[in-house]
Protein backbone atom coordinates (compact mmCIF):
# COMPACT_ATOMS: atom_id res chain seq x y z
CA UNK A 1 0.00 0.00 0.00
CA UNK A 2 2.63 2.37 0.76
CA UNK A 3 4.05 2.11 -2.82
CA UNK A 4 1.28 2.75 -4.27
CA UNK A 5 0.37 5.46 -2.13
CA UNK A 6 4.31 7.27 -2.99
CA UNK A 7 3.46 6.17 -6.87
CA UNK A 8 0.55 8.31 -6.67
CA UNK A 9 1.79 11.15 -4.78
CA UNK A 10 4.70 11.65 -7.50
CA UNK A 11 2.29 11.27 -10.04
CA UNK A 12 0.34 14.27 -8.66
CA UNK A 13 3.42 16.23 -8.03
CA UNK A 14 4.88 16.23 -11.51
CA UNK A 15 1.24 16.64 -13.13
CA UNK A 16 1.90 19.59 -15.31
CA UNK A 17 -1.94 20.55 -14.85
CA UNK A 18 -2.44 19.94 -11.38
CA UNK A 19 -6.10 20.00 -12.28
CA UNK A 20 -7.87 19.42 -9.65
CA UNK A 21 -10.63 20.55 -7.21
CA UNK A 22 -8.77 23.29 -5.08
CA UNK A 23 -8.11 26.90 -6.63
CA UNK A 24 -6.51 27.07 -10.01
CA UNK A 25 -5.25 30.53 -11.60
CA UNK A 26 -7.29 33.24 -12.35
CA UNK A 27 -7.70 36.49 -14.10
CA UNK A 28 -10.33 38.83 -13.14
CA UNK A 29 -11.02 41.87 -15.75
CA UNK A 30 -13.10 44.81 -15.03
CA UNK A 31 -13.73 47.01 -17.78
CA UNK A 32 -13.31 50.67 -17.84
CA UNK A 33 -14.74 53.05 -20.86
CA UNK A 34 -12.94 55.65 -22.62
CA UNK A 35 -15.90 55.77 -24.84
CA UNK A 36 -19.47 57.60 -24.79
CA UNK A 37 -21.52 54.53 -24.75
CA UNK A 38 -20.93 51.62 -22.27
CA UNK A 39 -21.30 48.88 -25.50
CA UNK A 40 -21.76 45.48 -23.61
CA UNK A 41 -19.46 42.76 -24.25
CA UNK A 42 -20.36 39.68 -26.35
CA UNK A 43 -19.34 36.69 -24.61
CA UNK A 44 -19.68 33.93 -27.43
CA UNK A 45 -16.97 36.14 -29.53
CA UNK A 46 -14.56 36.96 -27.00
CA UNK A 47 -11.55 35.14 -26.02
CA UNK A 48 -8.27 35.29 -24.25
CA UNK A 49 -5.23 34.53 -26.03
CA UNK A 50 -1.83 32.86 -24.40
CA UNK A 51 1.75 34.34 -25.54
CA UNK A 52 4.97 32.69 -24.87
CA UNK A 53 6.73 36.70 -25.68
CA UNK A 54 6.04 40.00 -25.11
CA UNK A 55 5.61 40.25 -28.81
CA UNK A 56 2.97 37.82 -29.01
CA UNK A 57 4.79 36.01 -32.24
CA UNK A 58 3.73 32.69 -30.69
CA UNK A 59 0.40 32.46 -29.49
CA UNK A 60 -2.90 30.37 -29.00
CA UNK A 61 -6.34 31.03 -27.88
CA UNK A 62 -6.75 30.19 -23.97
CA UNK A 63 -9.27 27.65 -25.17
CA UNK A 64 -11.94 25.23 -23.38
CA UNK A 65 -10.39 22.86 -21.48
CA UNK A 66 -12.70 21.70 -18.50
CA UNK A 67 -13.01 24.44 -16.46
CA UNK A 68 -10.38 26.41 -18.63
CA UNK A 69 -11.77 29.28 -19.98
CA UNK A 70 -12.53 32.95 -20.72
CA UNK A 71 -15.88 33.20 -18.98
CA UNK A 72 -17.73 36.86 -19.80
CA UNK A 73 -20.54 38.59 -18.62
CA UNK A 74 -22.18 41.88 -21.06
CA UNK A 75 -20.28 44.17 -18.11
CA UNK A 76 -16.81 41.94 -17.46
CA UNK A 77 -15.32 38.76 -17.25
CA UNK A 78 -13.12 36.37 -15.65
CA UNK A 79 -10.35 33.22 -16.74
CA UNK A 80 -9.68 30.59 -15.11
CA UNK A 81 -6.42 28.24 -16.20
CA UNK A 82 -5.42 24.84 -15.80
CA UNK A 83 -1.67 26.79 -15.95
CA UNK A 84 -0.90 30.64 -17.91
CA UNK A 85 1.83 31.40 -20.72
CA UNK A 86 3.80 33.85 -19.57
CA UNK A 87 2.00 36.44 -21.31
CA UNK A 88 -1.62 37.17 -22.28
CA UNK A 89 -3.90 39.38 -24.88
CA UNK A 90 -7.26 39.78 -24.97
CA UNK A 91 -9.83 39.96 -27.91
CA UNK A 92 -13.05 41.42 -26.56
CA UNK A 93 -15.65 41.94 -28.85
CA UNK A 94 -18.90 44.04 -28.53
CA UNK A 95 -22.86 43.67 -29.06
CA UNK A 96 -22.84 46.58 -31.56
CA UNK A 97 -20.72 44.13 -33.97
CA UNK A 98 -16.88 45.94 -33.05
CA UNK A 99 -13.88 43.55 -32.03
CA UNK A 100 -11.21 45.58 -29.97
CA UNK A 101 -7.68 43.71 -29.00
CA UNK A 102 -5.37 44.96 -26.44
CA UNK A 103 -1.99 45.00 -25.52
CA UNK A 104 0.13 42.34 -24.40
CA UNK A 105 0.62 41.98 -20.90
CA UNK A 106 2.12 39.85 -18.39
CA UNK A 107 0.96 37.17 -16.51
CA UNK A 108 0.13 37.50 -12.49
CA UNK A 109 2.84 35.84 -9.80
CA UNK A 110 0.17 35.10 -7.41
CA UNK A 111 -2.98 32.35 -8.24
CA UNK A 112 -6.05 35.39 -8.30
CA UNK A 113 -5.23 38.71 -9.72
CA UNK A 114 -7.12 41.39 -10.93
CA UNK A 115 -6.72 43.74 -13.90
CA UNK A 116 -8.61 47.07 -15.52
CA UNK A 117 -8.95 47.21 -18.93
CA UNK A 118 -9.67 50.12 -20.18
CA UNK A 119 -12.10 50.42 -23.16
CA UNK A 120 -10.89 53.11 -25.81
CA UNK A 121 -12.58 53.82 -29.37
CA UNK A 122 -10.13 51.58 -31.44
CA UNK A 123 -8.43 49.48 -28.66
CA UNK A 124 -7.94 47.90 -25.56
CA UNK A 125 -5.53 48.95 -22.53
CA UNK A 126 -4.74 46.35 -19.80
CA UNK A 127 -2.61 46.85 -16.94
CA UNK A 128 -2.58 45.99 -13.27
CA UNK A 129 -5.17 46.86 -11.12
CA UNK A 130 -4.06 48.14 -7.84
CA UNK A 131 -7.08 46.33 -5.70
CA UNK A 132 -6.95 42.85 -5.40
CA UNK A 133 -9.02 40.28 -7.25
CA UNK A 134 -12.69 40.03 -6.00
CA UNK A 135 -12.23 38.55 -2.56
CA UNK A 136 -15.87 37.15 -3.20
CA UNK A 137 -14.79 34.32 -5.06
CA UNK A 138 -15.54 31.79 -2.58
CA UNK A 139 -19.37 32.56 -2.93
CA UNK A 140 -19.32 31.09 -6.78
CA UNK A 141 -20.74 28.02 -7.58
CA UNK A 142 -17.12 26.58 -8.43
CA UNK A 143 -15.91 27.13 -5.25
CA UNK A 144 -19.41 25.47 -3.17
CA UNK A 145 -19.21 22.79 -5.61
CA UNK A 146 -15.07 22.24 -5.25
CA UNK A 147 -15.27 21.84 -1.51
CA UNK A 148 -18.20 19.61 -1.37
CA UNK A 149 -16.34 17.42 -3.95
CA UNK A 150 -13.19 17.72 -1.75
CA UNK A 151 -15.45 16.63 1.76
CA UNK A 152 -16.95 13.56 -0.09
CA UNK A 153 -13.80 12.71 -1.75
CA UNK A 154 -11.64 12.68 0.97
CA UNK A 155 -13.99 11.60 3.84
CA UNK A 156 -14.51 8.94 1.80
CA UNK A 157 -10.30 8.00 0.95
CA UNK A 158 -10.58 8.55 5.10
CA UNK A 159 -12.66 5.61 6.10
CA UNK A 160 -11.13 3.54 3.62
CA UNK A 161 -7.53 4.28 5.11
CA UNK A 162 -9.11 3.60 8.37
CA UNK A 163 -10.69 0.35 8.28
CA UNK A 164 -7.48 -0.54 6.56
CA UNK A 165 -5.95 -0.03 10.06
CA UNK A 166 -8.16 -1.09 12.36
CA UNK A 167 -8.76 2.92 13.27
CA UNK A 168 -11.70 4.06 15.51
CA UNK A 169 -14.10 6.09 12.58
CA UNK A 170 -14.72 9.02 14.82
CA UNK A 171 -11.60 10.22 13.61
CA UNK A 172 -13.31 11.23 10.29
CA UNK A 173 -14.89 13.85 12.07
CA UNK A 174 -11.32 15.61 12.24
CA UNK A 175 -10.64 15.33 8.95
CA UNK A 176 -13.82 17.03 8.10
CA UNK A 177 -12.63 20.04 10.35
CA UNK A 178 -8.97 19.83 8.42
CA UNK A 179 -10.72 20.11 5.44
CA UNK A 180 -12.55 23.08 6.11
CA UNK A 181 -9.98 24.76 7.45
CA UNK A 182 -7.42 24.27 5.05
CA UNK A 183 -9.79 24.84 2.17
CA UNK A 184 -11.27 28.06 3.42
CA UNK A 185 -7.97 29.23 3.68
CA UNK A 186 -6.32 28.55 0.42
CA UNK A 187 -9.65 30.30 -1.27
CA UNK A 188 -9.47 33.42 0.90
CA UNK A 189 -6.23 34.14 1.82
CA UNK A 190 -3.54 31.98 0.07
CA UNK A 191 -4.57 32.19 -3.48
CA UNK A 192 -4.21 35.77 -3.58
CA UNK A 193 -0.28 35.83 -2.58
CA UNK A 194 0.96 32.50 -3.99
CA UNK A 195 1.27 31.64 -7.82
CA UNK A 196 1.89 27.62 -7.45
CA UNK A 197 -1.14 25.25 -6.48
CA UNK A 198 1.82 22.55 -5.70
CA UNK A 199 2.33 24.95 -2.84
CA UNK A 200 -1.31 24.38 -1.52
CA UNK A 201 -1.59 20.72 -1.98
CA UNK A 202 2.05 20.96 0.79
CA UNK A 203 0.27 23.43 2.83
CA UNK A 204 -2.93 21.56 3.19
CA UNK A 205 -0.82 18.42 3.22
CA UNK A 206 0.97 19.51 6.50
CA UNK A 207 -2.29 21.51 7.77
CA UNK A 208 -4.20 18.60 7.97
CA UNK A 209 -2.14 16.35 9.22
CA UNK A 210 -1.26 18.45 12.81
CA UNK A 211 -5.24 19.19 12.74
CA UNK A 212 -6.08 15.44 12.69
CA UNK A 213 -2.80 14.52 15.08
CA UNK A 214 -4.07 16.90 18.21
CA UNK A 215 -7.43 16.18 18.17
CA UNK A 216 -6.96 12.61 17.85
CA UNK A 217 -3.91 12.10 20.83
CA UNK A 218 -4.91 9.24 21.96
CA UNK A 219 -6.33 7.60 18.81
CA UNK A 220 -3.73 8.00 15.87
CA UNK A 221 -0.07 8.84 16.21
CA UNK A 222 1.81 11.23 13.56
CA UNK A 223 2.66 8.79 11.49
CA UNK A 224 -0.52 7.41 10.99
CA UNK A 225 -2.18 10.88 10.68
CA UNK A 226 0.31 11.81 7.86
CA UNK A 227 -0.14 8.43 6.04
CA UNK A 228 -4.19 9.14 6.14
CA UNK A 229 -3.64 12.99 5.42
CA UNK A 230 -1.55 11.69 2.27
CA UNK A 231 -3.86 9.35 1.28
CA UNK A 232 -6.77 11.51 1.42
CA UNK A 233 -5.25 14.33 -0.56
CA UNK A 234 -4.11 12.25 -3.06
CA UNK A 235 -6.81 10.94 -3.91
CA UNK A 236 -8.75 14.50 -3.86
CA UNK A 237 -5.90 15.25 -6.24
CA UNK A 238 -6.47 12.56 -8.62
CA UNK A 239 -9.99 11.81 -8.96
CA UNK A 240 -10.27 15.59 -8.96
CA UNK A 241 -9.07 16.04 -12.25
CA UNK A 242 -11.96 13.86 -13.56
CA UNK A 243 -14.51 15.00 -11.80
CA UNK A 244 -13.67 18.67 -12.38
CA UNK A 245 -13.57 18.34 -16.11
CA UNK A 246 -17.06 16.07 -15.80
CA UNK A 247 -19.16 18.72 -13.84
CA UNK A 248 -17.17 21.76 -15.77
CA UNK A 249 -20.44 22.48 -18.13
CA UNK A 250 -22.94 22.12 -15.04
CA UNK A 251 -20.62 24.92 -13.09
CA UNK A 252 -20.64 27.76 -15.09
Amino acid sequence: MKKLLLLALFSCLFSPLWADVSPKPEMEFAFIYNTAQKTPIDPLHSEQIQCSDNQCIESKPLGVYGLQKLYCQPEGCFSIAYDYDNYQKLIIAFTDGTTRESNVFASPNTLRARFNVYVNEDDLTVEPSAQKADSRAWARRDAWISLALVLIIELLAAAAYLSYRKKSFTILYSVGVANLLTTAVSWLILAMYVKETAFLWFFCLAVETLVVRLMNLRKISLYDAFMLCLTTNVTSYSLGMIVSFLLAPLIF
